[in-house]
């Protein structure tokens, strides 16, 4: 161990510290492979968890914007020939048109503004400086009372990059939290029941990085005194991500002796790969067959899922979505990239219908799981990647009082913010709160 008085902070401790939280991941070649098959599972007859629960789920690149946006407006609108796909559903979502997010560049960043709506260089001399998110400012709540917080899934595991994250959620001060995008890896994390030394081992992990964490704070507080303004600005904001650290070891010690749910993994396609073309419509499908059971189960009740990372993803057909968003308005790829949006459409309304077809208290779990889907950016009528009129869809929650089976238009020029969007839902999970980011209010007509 190093001494304040004459040495500065060691950046490895820091990273050391920084980092305990993650595990080094899985990589895909570590897991047998086998072909996968379209799904078999059956949803559970009956929830006995009566509680809010929210998704996000982001599709990268837009849309193709002319095929999305009904005609009209309000409750009597047509639905556009891509909302078709949701036909079945029309009275259980809304379809937000001309909205977003008045700080965000859009583009390929969108995915990583799209529940923040910060603007990535607001600090002088920063390339990137993101804030927190919407599900982790709910998960603050709620996760006091679940297993896991939250979820971050994706087709890709881990950060990313600035700019290209492979993840939607960023902590209290915008750092970004790991996805998982392995269904094999995310089912054992859930509901794997660990052993008697697995259990052991876990606590000895914790009690290490309690250790680790409680002599870094001690070494900072001592070098704080020695430190100018900005510098002790820095040195609280890193401060303050460890003491959010902390806070998340306490509670996961908390459950080491409690037992996961039980859940078998009868027809779930656990072996589908998100990189893979084949596979696209069935890793889609397992990965909402899991947030579906870890809502159910009430392992978590927040979850994010970026669908594909921003300038990738496939179509249900293995399409290349980021070449096809780059339309340029020619008709051939318009009608390609529209065949990919309602290809989304469908694996949303399964889900919705999964959601559904489950009982619960005096309904159904999709009336108390607010579903929030859409993308950060528009590929727009030329193919340019703008940062306004967003494709937004809020499906579900009509217990916790959402509105639906209507078109809510505006003015892509002048609008509320799609903040108001993100406040609208988490005023509906529960918490007491009239602000986040850049929201004016609620979103009029949603609730």
């Amino acid at each position: 161990m190093f001494h304040i008085r004459t040495r500065p902070l060691s950046r490895r401790h820091l990273l050391q510290a920084a980092g305990v939280a993650l595990s080094l991941p899985f990589l895909d070649a570590m897991l047998p492979h086998a072909l996968a098959a379209p799904s078999t599972f059956k949803p559970w007859a009956q929830s006995n968890v009566v509680q809010p629960r929210m998704i996000c789920c982001y599709i990268p690149n837009g849309v193709n914007i002319l095929d999305w946006v009904p005609a009209e407006s309000g409750s009597t609108y047509t639905l556009s020939p891509t909302l078709q796909a949701l036909a079945e559903h029309r009275a259980d979502f809304s379809v937000l048109t001309g909205l977003g997010h008045p700080a965000s560049e859009g583009g390929h960043s969108g995915a990583d503004t799209w529940l923040t709506a910060a603007y990535l260089k607001a600090k002088p001399g920063a390339d990137y400086t993101n804030t927190q998110s919407i599900d982790q400012f709910v998960a603050q709540k709620h996760g006091q009372e679940t297993r896991y917080a939250s979820l971050q899934l994706g087709d890709q595991s881990g950060t990313g990059g600035a700019g290209h994250s492979h993840t939607l959620s960023f902590d209290l001060n915008g750092t970004p939290l790991p996805s998982e995008n392995s269904p094999q890896r995310l089912f054992e994390r859930l509901f794997v029941p660990e052993s008697a030394g697995d259990r052991v081992a876990t606590q000895k992990r914790y009690n290490e990085r309690r250790s680790i964490l409680d002599d870094v704070a001690g070494e900072a507080a001592a070098l704080e005194r020695k430190l100018g303004t900005q510098d002790r600005r820095k040195l609280d904001e890193y401060l303050s991500s460890v003491r959010q650290t902390e806070k998340q070891v306490e509670r996961l010690q908390s459950w080491i002796d409690r037992p996961k749910a039980d859940v078998a993994s009868t027809g779930l396609q656990l072996n589908s790969l998100s990189g893979n073309a084949h596979d696209r419509p069935m890793w889609l499908d397992v990965m909402l067959e899991l947030s579906y059971l870890a809502f159910i189960t009430d392992t978590t009740r927040v979850i994010t899922f970026e669908w594909s990372r921003e300038a990738g993803g496939y179509g249900g057909g293995g399409e290349n979505h980021h070449e096809l968003s780059h339309h340029g308005g020619d008709p051939g790829m318009l009608k390609k990239l529209a065949e990919i949006d309602r290809f989304h459409l469908s694996r949303l309304g399964r889900f919705m219908s999964m959601l559904k077809s489950t009982g619960e208290a005096d309904s159904h779990m999709l009336d108390r799981t607010m579903i929030l889907f859409g993308s950060g950016m528009n590929s727009g009528k030329g193919g340019e990647h703008s940062p306004k009129n967003l494709p937004t869809i809020v499906a579900g929650g009509q217990k916790l009082g959402l509105k639906h089976g209507q078109h809510i238009a505006h003015d892509a020029d002048k609008h509320p913010p799609l903040s108001n969007v993100l406040l609208t839902m988490a005023q509906r999970m529960g918490l007491e709160t009239d602000q986040f980011a850049d929201a004016t209010g609620t979103l009029t007509g949603l609730v």
